[in-house]
C-alpha cells in the first residue's frame, strides 16, 4: 500500500469515527454530564472551549515543527503541512475566542477583560492570521514559504506564555484541570471531557489530511501553470549546404 492509499484509508477511518463520536459527544455534554453547581448550565461550554484550545495549540506546534523542517530540508511538502496546520490553528483558536466570552459574560459580568490568558491567546490568533495574510501576499511560493516558516516558529513562543499565564499572573481565568493547578473534575465530567478532547483531536487530524491534499493539488497546479508560462525552446535551424 503506497502513501496515498494509506492516507485515504486513514482519512476514511477518521471520518467513520467522527460520524459516531460527534453525536456521542453532544449526548454526553447535554445529557450525561452533570450541571456544575456554581456556574450552572453555561459551564457546559467548557467541553467545546478547552478541547478547541488543545486543537489550536496542536496546530501551532505542528506549524512550528514543519516550518523548522522546511527550513532544514527545503521540502515543499513540509511547508504545505505547516500552512495547513496554521490554518487549522487559526480556526480552532477562533472557536476558543468565541466560546470564551460567551462563557465569561454570565460568570464575570463582562464579555472581555484584560486578563493575561485571554490577551495572550488573542495575540496568538493575530500572529497566525498575519502568517496567513503574509503568505497570500508574498511575491512567489518560495518567499511565502521562507517568511511563513520564520513567523510560524517565532509565533509558537507565545504558547508557553498562554499555558503558564494563570500561574505567573493571578488572573480571573479559572483553574479547572489538575495539570493547570486546579481542583480537577467530577469523574463523569472528566470522562465527558476526555471524549470531547479525543473527538476534537480526531477532527483536527481529519481536516489536516484534507487540507494537506488540497495544498498538494494547488502546488501541482502552480507547477503546471509555471511550465506553461515558460517560453518554448526555439526549434533548431535547418542545416544548410555550403
Amino acid at each position: 500500500m503506497d502513501a496515498n492509499a494509506r492516507s485515504a484509508w486513514l482519512d476514511r477511518l477518521l471520518l467513520a469515527l467522527l460520524v459516531v463520536l460527534i453525536p456521542a459527544c453532544l449526548h454526553a455534554i447535554f445529557v450525561v454530564a452533570p450541571t456544575e453547581a456554581k456556574m450552572g448550565i453555561v459551564q457546559r461550554i467548557f467541553y467545546f472551549h478547552v478541547p478547541s484550545a488543545f486543537a489550536a495549540f496542536a496546530g501551532i506546534v505542528l506549524c512550528a515543527l514543519y516550518s523548522a523542517l522546511y527550513l532544514w530540508t527545503r521540502d515543499r511538502r513540509y511547508d504545505t503541512l505547516a500552512c495547513a496546520s496554521a490554518e487549522l490553528g487559526v480556526v480552532f483558536c477562533t472557536i476558543v475566542l468565541i466560546t470564551g466570552p460567551i462563557w465569561a459574560r454570565p460568570i464575570w459580568g463582562v464579555w472581555w477583560t484584560g486578563e493575561v490568558r485571554l490577551t495572550s491567546t488573542l495575540v496568538l490568533w493575530l500572529i497566525y492570521v498575519g502568517y496567513l495574510l503574509l503568505r497570500s501576499n508574498a511575491e512567489n511560493r518560495d518567499q511565502a514559504a521562507r517568511w511563513g516558516a520564520v513567523i510560524g516558529i517565532v509565533g509558537a513562543l507565545d504558547l508557553p506564555i498562554i499555558y503558564k499565564s494563570v500561574e505567573w499572573w493571578r488572573g480571573l481565568h479559572p483553574k479547572v484541570l489538575k495539570i493547570s493547578g486546579g481542583q480537577g473534575l467530577d469523574p463523569t465530567m472528566r470522562h465527558v471531557f476526555a471524549l470531547c478532547t479525543l473527538t476534537f483531536f480526531l477532527l483536527f487530524a481529519h481536516l489536516l489530511i484534507q487540507r494537506y491534499r488540497l495544498g498538494r493539488l494547488a502546488d501541482e497546479v502552480d507547477d503546471l501553470m509555471s511550465a506553461r508560462r515558460r517560453p518554448s525552446p526555439a526549434p533548431p535551424r535547418p542545416a544548410s549546404w555550403s
